[in-house]
Formats: structure tokens, C-alpha cells, sequence
């Protein structure tokens, strides 16, 4: 299993990074909150990865903390929870905000999330509550890229399972709000509200 992976990072996106490890490639799918903290390409990256196969495929999920990847792994071991929706989860959630649900029962955070109805929401609270209640949380900084923002917010949107119209709405509300020029990290959040809002 690969535990930690450290190498240039050559290419991001919102849902997904590649890593260049000494002319070796790696995929990783990651978190929008992973995401925010990358630095630019061509610089050198450490993420720690959650390894997932399955009969078709070798996966590679990466997190920028421990938390992340904790919380992660407990997502999966909710029913019914895979990592697709265990991604979609944590993207639309700081960790904060996701472990204060589990602990308080709050369902409409969660069924927020595209993908998470209220009987999931229910079961991954039920099955996760008492899981969470001795993990502590820090918040940490995160830096966002300045290129051709609309259109990866808009990305970001549609690969946690909004619909593409939706998405565009809620990226232009976003951008009416935010003024000219707005980081990647602050559009997709006030997207996020639009759209959920």
C-alpha cells in the first residue's frame, strides 16, 4: 500500500492532481480542500494517499492532512459509502464543519452534499458518531490559484455532482458577489452557497 507520496506536481485540477516521483506519473483524486493548499505547478508537493483497489482498478486518494485521510477512512466505513462519495463529502464539508455534524446529528449538513439523501445522511451519522468524538481539528491556511477561475469553480461544482446549469448559475452569482478578480478558493465557497442556498 502507498501511504505518502512526495514529487512535482505537474498537473491539478479541482477533483484530481498527477505526480511526478522520479519519472513516475502518480493520479491522485483529492478533496477540494487538498486541493486549495497545493502549491503552483513544477513545485515539489507531499500528500499522504489512501490506496483503494478494487478488481478493475489500483486507486490513489490524496490528502493534504491526516485528518483529511482519517476522515476519509471513516466515511468508508460507513454503509454504502464509497470513495466517490467520501471525496464529494469531504469536498463540500471543511473537516470541521463535517465532524461538528457527526458528532451533533446535524442531517441537513450533510444531505447539502450532492449525492448524500437524508436515509445516507442518517446511516453515516448513526454509524460514524461515536467514532469521531475523540478526534481533534485544526484549521489550516489554504492558497488558491488565480487562472481562468470561473471555469474551474464551475468544474469543481460539476464534479461534486451538480448539475452543469446549475453550477454556471451559481458561479455567476458567486462572481456578482465577489467583485472582480476573486481567488479559485472563495469563488467555489460562495458557489457553494448559491447553490445549496
Amino acid at each position: 500500500m502507498i501511504a505518502r507520496i512526495e514529487g512535482v506536481l505537474v498537473e491539478k485540477a479541482p477533483d484530481a492532481v498527477v505526480i511526478d516521483v522520479s519519472g513516475v506519473g502518480y493520479e491522485l483524486r483529492v478533496p477540494l480542500s487538498t486541493f486549495f493548499e497545493l502549491p503552483d505547478e513544477g513545485k515539489t508537493v507531499r500528500l499522504r494517499v489512501h490506496t483503494h483497489v478494487r478488481e478493475d482498478a489500483f486507486l490513489l486518494y490524496g490528502f493534504g492532512t491526516e485528518l483529511e485521510r482519517t476522515l476519509f477512512r471513516l466515511l468508508l466505513g460507513a454503509s454504502g459509502v464509497g470513495p466517490k462519495l467520501a471525496l464529494a463529502i469531504l469536498s463540500g464539508l471543511p473537516v470541521e464543519k463535517l465532524i461538528a455534524a457527526l458528532r451533533q446529528g446535524n442531517l441537513a449538513a450533510l444531505v447539502g452534499v450532492p449525492g448524500v439523501g437524508k436515509k445516507t445522511a442518517e446511516r453515516i451519522v448513526v454509524e460514524l458518531r461515536d467514532r469521531v468524538a475523540g478526534i481533534e481539528t485544526s484549521a489550516a491556511p489554504v492558497t488558491a490559484p488565480k487562472d481562468d477561475v470561473g471555469a474551474q469553480a464551475e468544474s469543481a461544482l460539476v464534479n461534486l455532482g451538480y448539475p452543469r446549469a446549475h453550477a454556471e448559475k451559481a458561479v455567476q452569482r458567486a462572481l456578482a458577489a465577489l467583485g472582480e478578480s476573486p481567488g479559485l478558493e472563495s469563488l467555489i465557497k460562495e458557489a457553494l452557497r448559491a447553490a445549496s442556498g
